[in-house]
């Protein structure tokens, strides 16, 4: 009986210091009430969930996060045009106040469709390194291309450079321990990110590195959708093959990108490193030279600011919005602004794959489509496999590609990376390889839709509810 007392009065104690925790540091009144009744009616349990799932990381800083400087960082006015400049000068100084970085020109931006097109562009530029190659996965499986990468890194490693590589301990829970034996018996630098610890098993599950990152002598940077996985090559038994879009960018952008990777670095290895300050990029003079602007996200920065950026991009389109994005479960912000983005006559088109790679997942993105659809949002079923490419391109002259997707794990919990373009023959570009997608995909109707039947929105109002955790 006094074990009992004891557990209650500490139980009792537990839960008043999270409810006014919740009440100072609160985000939404609907959050703030829903985890109040978790914690007053699911003894232990209501407790256990929001220690997990519900703290405010941004307010708490729950894994500190160190004010890394490096030497020659590119947190620098890059001398876009002042034609781009006054165009979208909302987004370039949004991005700049959040993450430190501006536009930076005279870069090259390939755009890489699918596996193979990236990996051949991929091993091309690791192949002809010459100092180092820093790489990060949120997904790193085994295979064929996992093999292909152990084998170049110990050829590189033995010519002098060096090899660092950070794997998501989440995504990459397949990743066996010898393969991991074998980078590091090779001379790959390697470390996973936010294993698990008993000691921080609460703090840090929910939040995970799902950034994709290569950077090859500072000169050559990756970034996209793209894991390394032999199923963007091979295909998966239930979906088939994955399609994908990646970005290779070549000039001073890149600095942007390997800071974001130092930054990571120093969380897993707390090593700093500096920036590699390169000032010939070997650039042909060329018209296809583009100004990118890096952004980068997550739970310890002080606003969502890939959130604001997609946010600011809707709110900024004046003609067009064209997204593709697998897991589309917006929240109440991003929602409302494509609403009213397309109730004020922009062309607002959705293209999403038909088939997901989780049920729970996909009956919880259906449950957006109708407010979408009565908004006048077009939306389209890509049915050729699984569609994972994270795009958004509007007007002819702003693009982004990067990790991010629209739902509130990619705002809130997880690190992750864009890179905005500033060029209206790469935004054409996009706008062309969307449409002839759009071609190949199934349109939903508004009236069709909606005469759903019960069970199926009962389903999608069900899942809905887990959108926030997914």
């Amino acid at each position: 009986m006094a074990l009992l007392t004891i557990f209650l009065v500490l139980y009792v104690i537990i839960a008043i210091s999270l409810i006014l925790g919740l009440l100072v540091n609160g985000v939404r009144p609907s959050k703030t009430l829903a985890w109040l009744l978790a914690i007053f009616t699911i003894p232990v349990g209501g407790i256990l969930l929001y220690l997990l799932l519900g703290r405010n990381r941004r307010k708490n800083k729950i894994l500190k996060k160190k004010d890394v400087s490096f030497k020659g960082a590119s947190k620098t006015w890059g001398g876009i045009t002042q034609k781009d400049n006054l165009k979208h000068r909302r987004i370039i100084n949004l991005v700049g106040k959040n993450c430190g970085f501006f536009p930076l020109e005279d870069n090259k931006a390939i755009l890489l469709k699918d596996g193979k097109t990236t990996f051949q562009s991929i091993f091309n530029a690791l192949e002809n390194a010459k100092s180092y190659i820093y790489l990060q996965y949120y997904i790193f499986e085994e295979g064929d291309l996992a093999d292909r990468l152990l084998q170049l890194f110990q050829s590189k490693v033995k010519q002098g450079l060096k090899v660092r590589m950070i794997y998501d301990s989440i995504g990459s829970y397949t990743l066996s321990k010898k393969y991991i034996k074998g980078l590091k018996s090779a001379g790959v630098e390697v470390f996973p990110f936010l294993p698990f610890r008993f000691d921080r098993f609460l703090s840090a599950l929910n939040y995970r590195n799902h950034r994709k990152i290569i950077i090859v002598d500072g000169i050559h940077g990756f970034t996209g959708g793209i894991n390394i996985s032999d199923k963007y090559l091979k295909g998966d038994p239930d979906l088939g093959i994955w399609h994908d879009m990646h970005l290779q960018i070549t000039g001073p952008a890149v600095s942007q990108l390997e800071e974001v990777f130092l930054s990571d670095w120093f969380l897993v290895s707390e090593e700093q490193l500096q920036l590699n300050d390169v000032k010939e990029f070997n650039l042909a003079d060329s018209e296809d030279f583009v100004p990118i602007q890096i952004v980068s996200s997550g739970p310890e920065d002080d606003f969502a600011n890939i959130q604001q950026t997609y946010f600011s991009m809707i709110t900024s389109a004046k003609k067009y919005l064209y997204i593709t994005n697998p897991y589309v479960m917006p929240g109440p912000e991003i929602l409302h602004a494509l609403q009213t983005a397309s109730l004020s006559g922009v062309d607002v088109r959705l293209l999403v794959s038909e088939r997901g790679d989780s049920t729970i997942v996909d009956w919880s993105i259906r449950s957006y489509f109708e407010p979408l659809l009565r908004a006048g949002v077009r939306l389209f079923l890509f049915p050729d496999g699984f569609l994972h490419s994270k795009i958004i391109v509007s007007d002819d002259s702003l693009a982004t590609v990067g990790t991010a997707n629209i739902d509130m794990r990619s705002f809130e919990h997880n690190y992750e990376v864009n890179a905005l373009v500033y060029d209206e023959g790469f935004a054409e570009k996009l706008k062309r390889d969307f449409l002839k997608d759009c071609l190949n995909s199934i349109e939903l109707d508004y009236d069709q839709f909606k005469q759903r039947t019960w069970i199926t929105k009962l389903k999608e109002g069900t899942a809905k509810i887990f959108s926030p955790i997914l």
